[in-house]
This record gives structure tokens, C-alpha cells and sequence, in this order.
């Protein structure tokens, strides 16, 4: 056992952990106070049930590694106390706030430095969630190196200009901060490792369009949409290549930026969800939840609101297939998400606002049997059919720019070889998507599907022959203001796609016809 007497005692002490709020990283500081008095520890500061009990872990996991516990009186808080604290990242910073206060010669290393990690009984630092972002955070805080778990030496690592050090035991950490030569050592063999453990690039895709045979319109309206960030509807009978093409959106976005790549790494980090050894999301993220998800599963929650499938897909796609049958709850939820890019979570103890900027593709059938409108082999009554499609409200009808239909194909089409590649589709993406954002540069919207009242007046201006062309289908399908937005927006990306300034009638006529399914489904033209 190490012993503690000899040693002038320092009844007060101050460690940096850190922990999740939201998807952000937070830096805590750990005070710790022992003195005389009845023996014990009470741990203050806003704290949920596993970070009381972190208390417990601490005090055992230093008997384990090799120190004496005198009979002190500990009062432990975690600052700021006006904020929740959650999870078991602070175990490690815990426990050497006690050992500090107990008298253990902490260095001046520990003052620049954050500690993260759980602690076993035995004194092994364990893995946790949310290592990317409380990194980021202290960096941004001003702190020059992180004391994190060896499993999550990857994900911290990907963070600049930050020294990570993975002690594998609270003693060891000790040791390190002790004898800093040690630790240089163990700087350098981890910066060696930066070099293939960094991964920046993508993974090759396992899908690809080039393997969607026929569905020409399907195909079509795929590109546009992923070209303009435009949320698509398909619809079709089982069989005809709905999931297939959503499957595929993904493979023709665009690359992900750096500082986007990093925002969806720290969603994922919070969730546990990156994959292991790679610090960062690689690929453009395609969420495909069964229909039974409960809305919260959807928009995320709990005491303590973790992101759902909505933030997990942001950045890519969020494919409902069979959407009727989801939960009328779990379909509704979906409105402000669409509208505003995000979604907030609010709870006693404040409000969590989690990004859900992503496509939306839907796929359905037609109706319950799937075969309407071929009365030949559809036995579904009109009622039927109408509770069946009454199942998408017509606000949520309204999110989707675009809808298109899968339909039955010929045999020739089916065995005919497939088209282009993802890679050529995702070349005129890209060139869509550089003209959007130089189109949107300073204006906080990146894409057409973003358009606003006031952007559609500024950037879908129509020369007098096309101003006819729309008022002319404007008043034969007795469309709504909406419907004309919506017409704009898709004929802006489509002009985008053909490379060209101006909307022509070919743009407005083919944005148009991805409006007819209300008709044909729904009934009018008021969408």
C-alpha cells in the first residue's frame, strides 16, 4: 500500500473532466475537500444517479491501486452546479480530485489537462460515449492535452492540436503525470499512430445505381432531389425498385466537408455509434428505421434527450419505407424537423436543440394490397384505399417537393443492363451543389430545398414566356401558393442540373409532373 503521511496535506483540490450536454462537449471542474470529521464522501453539483454512484467506483477503484484511504470527511462538487451532469466520464477525474486533496503530488501537468474516462473497481480506465466533442471542447477551452480511454484514443485523436494520453490504469495515469518523460514517450508513439489511424477519406460504397434497372423516372427524380436537397415521395407497387433507389441516394452526395464530417462524428460519438478504430464518419450517413419506431426513438429524448434517428441521419438520408404504416405520432413529429433543419428537445433542466438536416425519402404502396390503380388485380375497396393514403396527412404531403412513381416494368427493362453509374450521377450533383453555394454564400441556406418566400423571388425570376407558362398551369390545376413554391424550388435545381441561368418551360414542365400523384392519389391539386 502507498501511503499518504509525510506528505503536507492540501485539504483542497481542483480536476478538469468533462462530460455531454446536448451534443456538446462541457468542461467540469472537480473540486474535492477532505478534513476531519465524520468519514465519508458527498459528492454536490447537479448530478444524475450514475454519477453519484461515481463516487463508490472512485474510492474502491484507489484502494485498487494501491492507496491508503484515511478516514476523511470529502465533499466533492462539480462546477458549474447550475448545469446537469450525466454519464460516467467523470469517474477518472473524480478520483484524482481525491487523491489530490488526500495529498498526492498531482504535477503541473493536471492544470492544463482534462480527464475523461470510467473507472473499473480495479483502477482500469474504461471507454465512454462523447469523447469527440469534450475533446473539442477543451480545446476551445484552452487546455493543451486530454487524459482519455486507449479504445477511444482514435476519436480524440482526431482532434488538432490537442495531446492525447491513454493511460490503461488510474495508476498509471498518476505515473505519467509524475514522470512526464514517460508520457513524451507515449506522445510519440501515439502521433506515429496518427498517421494510419486517421481516417479522412470515404469507404467504397457497397451499392450502386448502376445496378437499378428501368425506372428511368425513378432514377430521375433520385438525382434532382439529392441535387437539391429536396425531400422525395415514391410510390409503387412492392417490386419495383422503391428501396433499391433510395438504398442508392447516398452514393451520389457529394463528399463531406470537414467541419460537417466532424458534426455527424460527434452525434454518433454521443451514441456510440462510430465505428470502431475510425475517429470520424466516413459517409454520408443513410438511416432506414423500421416502421414500428416509437416517436421518441425517431426525434430523440429521455431525462437526459440523446439525438434520435432523425439527427443520426443529418448530413444524408432518411429513408420511411411503407409509410403508412408507421405510427400516425412518429409521422407527425417529422413536421418542424422538415421546416427548420433541427429539432428541440425541452426538459426541466433545459432545452437540447440536435441538427436533423437531412433528406427525406419515402416509399409506399398505392394502396394495402399494393397493386391500385390495376383494378385487374387490386381488390382493395375505395374505402380501403382512402383510409389507406388518409394516413399521410396532407401537411406532411405538403414537405415533399417531389414525388414520383415506381411502376410496373417490362421484362425487357428488367433484364436490360443497368444505367449510369453512381459516380457519373454524382458528378452533375456536385456541379449543382457548387452553383448553390455560390448562389447562397453568407445566407445560412446551402441548398435549393432551403428556399424560403423571399429567396424563391430573388433567385427563380421568370422571363415573360415561362411568368405565362406557370400562371397557365397555375390556373388549370388550380394549384395553391404552395404548389408554385414547390414548382420554383425543384425547376431551380433542375436548371442547376442543366447547368443554365435561367429557368426555361422544359425546367417548369418537369417540376410540374412530379406534382401529378397528388392528383392521381389524393384527389386535387391544392398540395
Amino acid at each position: 500500500m502507498i501511503g499518504l503521511t509525510g506528505k503536507v496535506i492540501e485539504v483542497f483540490s481542483k480536476i478538469y473532466s468533462g462530460g455531454i450536454h446536448g451534443i456538446e462537449g462541457q468542461i467540469v471542474s472537480v473540486e474535492a475537500d477532505s478534513n476531519n470529521g465524520l468519514p465519508g464522501t458527498c459528492m454536490v453539483g447537479y448530478l444524475s444517479s450514475e454519477v453519484r454512484e461515481a463516487q463508490e467506483r472512485a474510492r474502491t477503484a484507489i484502494r485498487g491501486s494501491g492507496f491508503a484511504l484515511p478516514p476523511k470527511k470529502t465533499v466533492i462538487n462539480l462546477s458549474p452546479a447550475s448545469v446537469r451532469k450525466a454519464g460516467t466520464s467523470y469517474d477518472l477525474g473524480i478520483a484524482l480530485a481525491i487523491l489530490a486533496s488526500l495529498g498526492v503530488d498531482m504535477s503541473s501537468f493536471a492544470e492544463n489537462s482534462v480527464f475523461i474516462g470510467e473507472l473499473g473497481l480495479d483502477g482500469k480506465i474504461k471507454a465512454v460515449r462523447g469523447v469527440l466533442p469534450i475533446v473539442t471542447a477543451a480545446k476551445g477551452a484552452g487546455f493543451r492535452r486530454c487524459y482519455i480511454p486507449e479504445e477511444n484514443f482514435a476519436e480524440g485523436n482526431s482532434v488538432e492540436g490537442m495531446e492525447i494520453i491513454t493511460p490503461r490504469t488510474l495508476k498509471e495515469c498518476i505515473r505519467f503525470l509524475h514522470h512526464p518523460e514517460e508520457q513524451k514517450n507515449t506522445m510519440e508513439k501515439l502521433a506515429a499512430e496518427r498517421k494510419t489511424s486517421f481516417v479522412c477519406g470515404e469507404e467504397e460504397r457497397k451499392v450502386d445505381f448502376s445496378e437499378v434497372n428501368g425506372q428511368l423516372m425513378l432514377r430521375r427524380a433520385a438525382e434532382i432531389a439529392a441535387a437539391g436537397r429536396h425531400n422525395l415521395l415514391i410510390i409503387g407497387a412492392a417490386g419495383t425498385g422503391k428501396t433499391m433507389v433510395a438504398q442508392r441516394m447516398p452514393t451520389i452526395l457529394p463528399p463531406m466537408e470537414e467541419a460537417e464530417r466532424i458534426e455527424i462524428s460527434k452525434i454518433y460519438s454521443i451514441c456510440g455509434l462510430l465505428p470502431p478504430g475510425k475517429p470520424l464518419v466516413s459517409q454520408r450517413p443513410f438511416r432506414s428505421p423500421h416502421h414500428t419506431v416509437s416517436p421518441q426513438a425517431l426525434a430523440g429524448g429521455g431525462s437526459v434527450p440523446k439525438p434520435g434517428e432523425l439527427s443520426l441521419a443529418s448530413g444524408g438520408v432518411l429513408f420511411l419505407d411503407e409509410l403508412p404504416e408507421f405510427a400516425p405520432r412518429a409521422i407527425e413529429i417529422l413536421r418542424q424537423p422538415l421546416e427548420e433543419r433541427s429539432i428541440s428537445i425541452s426538459r426541466l433542466h433545459g432545452t437540447y436543440v440536435f441538427p436533423a438536416n437531412f433528406i427525406l425519402v419515402a416509399a409506399m404502396n398505392p394502396c394495402p394490397c399494393g397493386y391500385y390503380p390495376d383494378r385487374g388485380r387490386c381488390r382493395c375497396s375505395r374505402g380501403q384505399i382512402q383510409h389507406y393514403l388518409g394516413k399521410i396527412s396532407k401537411p406532411i404531403l405538403e414537405r415533399f417537393d417531389i414525388c414520383a412513381e415506381g411502376a410496373p416494368m417490362a421484362y425487357q427493362d428488367f433484364r436490360r443492363e443497368g444505367g449510369e453509374t453512381s459516380e457519373a450521377i454524382r458528378e452533375r450533383v456536385i456541379k449543382a451543389w457548387n452553383r448553390q453555394r455560390d448562389r447562397f454564400v453568407n445566407t445560412g441556406i446551402r441548398s435549393n430545398g432551403e428556399m424560403g418566400i423571399r429567396e424563391i423571388k430573388q433567385h427563380c425570376r421568370l422571363r415573360p414566356s415561362e411568368e405565362t407558362f406557370l400562371e397557365q398551369i397555375y390556373t388549370a390545376k388550380k394549384l395553391s401558393g404552395r404548389s408554385v413554391h414547390k414548382i420554383l424550388r425543384v425547376a431551380r435545381t433542375i436548371a442547376d442540373l442543366a447547368d443554365e441561368t435561367y429557368i426555361s418551360k422544359i425546367h417548369l414542365a418537369e417540376a410540374v409532373s412530379y406534382r401529378g400523384l397528388e392528383d392521381k392519389y389524393w384527389g386535387g391539386g391544392t398540395a
